[in-house]
């Protein structure tokens, strides 16, 4: 199974993102095998920086070296993926911007909530960032469940214990783009995030 198979967007109605980027993960996935979903803020804006692009782009790199600062003897990204670790975006277009609104944010929840609902046996999401929190959110208020992940700032919040679906839902920071590699502090919560996340899938 090939997620963008699945999850399509058809009119394109959110206006502060690039829709010539959109994108979905296009590798073939055994839903039965995921139990730990890492969702972060957007794709970038090269389709040859993202997760799936090759050993070499961007996300993949920084993800590999975020997952070896949580103390993972793993030396590839496709090692980080044969974990059942499936990797996605909650906004599935680039930024055009320092920001993405609310609106685009819910708009795209639901993209995102056709992607992951194949995935039955994911123990944790790791949500990388606000706008991956709100996604979360977007989705469970639609379910009639209320929010996931309480308002607050990110590092008052993420010590908390939250579920959705049945499984751990770990608010942290944004693992890649721009925005990581600023604060030393910032990644060693993000590390220790992962290696959470890693002991409720072992």
């Amino acid at each position: 199974m090939k997620p963008n198979e699945w999850v399509k967007c058809v009119e394109f109605p959110c206006q502060d993102v690039n829709h010539e980027t959109y994108l979905v993960p296009g590798i073939e996935v055994d839903p039965d095998q995921i139990s730990l979903v890492v969702i972060s803020e957007a794709v970038p804006t090269q389709a040859s920086d993202y997760y799936y692009a090759g050993m070499d782009a961007s996300y993949p790199q920084t993800t590999l070296h975020a997952f070896q600062a949580a103390g993972a003897k793993l030396t590839s990204f496709q090692e980080i993926r044969d974990l059942g670790i499936y990797f996605t975006s909650a906004v599935k277009c680039s930024k055009t911007g320092y920001g993405i609104r609310a609106g685009t944010i819910k708009e795209c929840s639901n993209l995102l909530e056709k992607e992951i609902e194949a995935f039955t046996k994911v123990k944790a999401y790791l949500l990388m960032g606000d706008v991956a929190i709100k996604s979360i959110n977007a989705i469970a208020k639609r379910a009639g469940i209320g929010r996931v992940i309480p308002a607050g700032s990110t590092y008052k919040i993420r010590g908390g214990e939250y579920t959705f679906r049945e499984a751990r839902a770990l608010p942290s920071y944004l693992h890649v783009g721009p925005s990581y590699g600023i604060e030393k502090s910032k990644q060693r919560m993000i590390a220790e995030d992962i290696g959470k996340a890693l002991s409720l899938i072992m």
